[in-house]
């Protein structure tokens, strides 16, 4: 490959086929959190498009660790066949699949945004969010409970019975998500975690339930496949969580076991300033790839193929994860290898419409370690 950005990645034992994945984006079209044909359409278009990975919505943890009543979720045995079919399906176009097991906060019981904004009311299937101290998002939003020691416990247990249903189910990787101002970034942050107990105050107190989780699920999760997390490198705000912490956090998540930080930045508050522009995150990402030494993901308006490509080949990541550009074009990896002069494999269904000399890509067989 002459193109960093098509040459495979290994982690642990798993192999992705090139550094392209496809970040987590909420459908909000679940009922009680179960999986539907839209997503196995929505990620199996993906994975027919060339990413190496393809990662699942933020999947809830808990019922009541739902963004919405609409959210995708992973909380209990029914949820496992609805997503070992994702899976299958996802390996038999040669991608790795990859779930993020989520808890929403105090961002949590709001309405699917394209319903409107805001609390989501009891009649509409709301509830009372929980979050590390008593603080609401925005005045829109519901005031959520705070946790105690015993509903720390189970957000803790929840993960981890997740992390073993996603094992059933086929996944390749796993991420944690703790970021973008749900439940473990809030315990991360000063803005939005004002405890006085052991998971409150110092830096070591506010990283220690992420800390916790990521050790359990660590040890839930078999030795051989990767373990990532998503974190938000700074609040874009006075007084929040920084990229100096960010650095530290991930060296502690190093020695964990973690093998990638997937690096994002915001969501803690409504009116942050955010100098968006392309690729605005990657110097968060190569910041922590360097000082920490854990392989990372690069994330936000990241479009084109050279800028993605130029990413990987000047180390600031490991990988590029893409979003909304997935949404616009679900072939994008195929495009941009076209863009690049690389030659990837089509799926044979759709070889007429590929480049001339493109190689085939039959239907793979489920990968052994899965």
């Amino acid at each position: 490959m002459e193109h960093p950005l098509f040459s495979p990645l290994r982690l642990r034992s798993v192999e992705f086929a090139n550094r392209i994945g496809v970040s987590p984006m909420c459908q909000y079209s679940s009922q009680d959190g179960f999986s539907t044909d839209w997503h196995l359409v929505h990620l199996g278009a993906r994975a027919q498009g060339g990413a190496g990975l393809v990662i699942t919505e933020a999947s809830a943890v808990l019922p009541e660790g739902r963004i919405s009543p609409a959210d995708h979720g992973i909380w209990k045995d029914e949820h496992i066949p609805g997503l070992a079919r994702i899976v299958e399906f996802l390996h038999s176009q040669g991608a790795r699949a990859g779930i993020q097991l989520a808890h929403a906060g105090r961002k949590g019981s709001t309405k699917p945004p394209f319903l409107g904004e805001g609390a989501a009311q009891p009649e509409d299937g709301g509830w009372e969010p929980v979050a590390p101290s008593a603080l609401a998002f925005a005045p829109n939003y519901p005031m959520p409970r705070a946790l105690d020691r015993s509903g720390i416990d189970a957000v803790i247990e929840g993960f981890r019975l997740a992390a073993h249903r996603a094992l059933k189910a086929g996944f390749d990787i796993i991420e944690i998500h703790a970021a973008h101002g749900y439940l473990l970034h809030e315990f991360l942050s000063p803005l939005a975690n004002r405890r006085t107990d052991g998971y409150g105050g110092s830096f070591e107190n506010r990283a220690r339930l992420l800390l916790e989780i990521s050790q359990i699920v660590r040890a839930e999760w078999p030795a051989h496949l990767p373990l990532s997390v998503r974190i938000s490198a700074t609040d874009w705000a006075e007084g929040g969580w920084t990229p100096d912490e960010s650095v530290r956090l991930a060296g502690l998540l190093r020695d964990l076991g973690v093998d990638l930080i997937d690096v994002s930045s915001g969501g803690m508050i409504p009116n942050a300033q955010i100098p968006a522009a392309p690729g605005f995150q990657v110097p968060f990402a190569a910041r922590i790839r360097r000082e920490a030494g854990i392989p990372t993901a690069a994330v936000g308006l990241i479009t084109e193929p050279a800028q993605a490509n130029a990413i990987i080949a000047q180390g600031e990541a490991d990988m590029v994860l893409l979003a909304r550009q997935m949404l616009r074009d679900p072939y994008w990896p195929l495009h941009a290898a076209a863009a690049l002069n690389e030659q990837v494999a089509w799926p044979v269904q759709y070889l007429r419409a590929a480049p001339q000399g493109s190689p085939a890509r039959a239907p793979a067989a489920r990968p052994e370690n899965s």
